[in-house]
């Protein structure tokens, strides 16, 4: 393991979202990149505001290019879908060693083991320009998962690829997108693998109230004793959609569940504070009752997880093929898993 890190800072930089929705395919690319350029020139202005260590800035949910309105798996693959070593990731790569910072986001990514498919993807890329964490994102509603084609994904991959922990010069760092912050294994499993520092790219509901994704947030946070980098968009252009339904509360919460920065609506770098490694790792090893790691005693949940499943994996799989799934398909999935819980008396 590295030397303990230094104090620094981590940025949730809140940017606006603007959407390749309807674009002409070479358009549509066009964009992807010129979304990264105007992201480097925000976190190049931010790094001069907040000073030299600011060390990780941490993007919105699909900050290139939007999500999908309709559009079939194989288009949204082409229009909006970027590929390992793409000029997309060498773009990002090259703000990173230019700005002298660690970039984490969040995008719709190619994988050449399943051509016609794409994962939404978790990226961390260090001030090196080297991609240190690539996490697929693995309870989605509309898109395809690792665990929708789990047999052949873990054969691919295993287990470190599925839940990813890098250890870098700014402590081990963990991925969780979006809606997975509803979803207490996703940051315990990644906790258990020593992670410390979880960066959440997201583009939530922005809401004076406190929304069920912003109270998860406290508490994967608390719950797994780690800092919780949460990035939301600025606003949603051209998406269909009003545009301040997904803009502000970009936050950073500490190993104990404390909110130390938050943004207001609109583009800012305000969401930025203070990550102490040597703080939570002095944390972690106390004993006493705070220390919920420790305390935790897995084997009583091993029988109820390890049962019968709720959501089915493989529902891509076809032997030693997969299929293309439509958007109608998730649904027909999910009515089928309700089905079976209410037969059983489930819910």
């Amino acid at each position: 393991m590295p030397e303990t890190p230094s104090p620094y800072i981590a940025v949730a930089l809140q940017t606006a979202c603007h959407t390749v929705n309807g674009m002409p395919l070479d358009d549509a690319r066009a964009h992807l990149l010129k979304m990264i350029t105007r992201v480097d020139e925000q976190i190049r202005g931010s790094k001069a505001f907040i000073g030299p260590d600011a060390r990780l800035f941490v993007l919105p949910e699909y900050f290139m290019s939007g999500f999908p309105r309709g559009e079939s798996v194989e288009h949204w693959a082409k229009l909006a879908a970027i590929a390992d070593g793409g000029p997309e990731y060498e773009a990002l790569s090259r703000s990173a060693q230019d700005n002298g910072v660690y970039i984490a986001g969040n995008a719709y990514e190619l994988d050449e083991n399943f051509p016609g498919l794409y994962f939404q993807t978790c990226f961390v890329i260090s001030d090196s320009g080297e991609l240190v964490l690539r996490y697929r994102r693995l309870i989605s509603m509309f898109a395809p998962t690792p665990h929708d084609l789990w047999d052949r994904y873990l054969d691919l991959y295993g287990l470190d690829g599925v839940f990813p922990v890098a250890d870098t010069e700014l402590g081990r760092l963990a991925a969780c997108a979006s809606e997975e912050i509803l979803y207490p294994e996703i940051c315990r499993a990644h906790a258990l693998r020593g992670a410390e520092v979880i960066v959440h790219s997201t583009a939530e509901v922005s809401s004076p109230l406190m929304t069920p994704k912003d109270l998860a947030k406290r508490a994967r946070a608390m719950e797994n004793m780690a800092y919780l980098v949460s990035a939301n968009s600025g606003g949603l252009y051209g998406g269909g959609v009003p545009t301040g339904s997904t803009d502000g509360m970009s936050k950073v919460i500490d190993y104990k569940g404390h909110v130390l920065a938050e943004a207001d609506t609109g583009e800012s770098m305000c969401a930025n504070a203070e990550i102490n490694i040597a703080a939570v790792r002095h944390y972690r090893q106390r004993p006493g009752m705070p220390n919920l790691l420790a305390r935790q005693r897995l084997e009583l949940f091993a029988g109820v997880y390890g049962g019968e499943p709720v959501h089915p994996k493989n529902s891509l799989l076809d032997g030693d093929s997969y299929r293309i799934p439509e958007r109608k398909d998730f649904i027909d999935v999910q009515r089928d898993v309700i089905q079976r819980l209410l037969d059983k008396g489930r819910i």
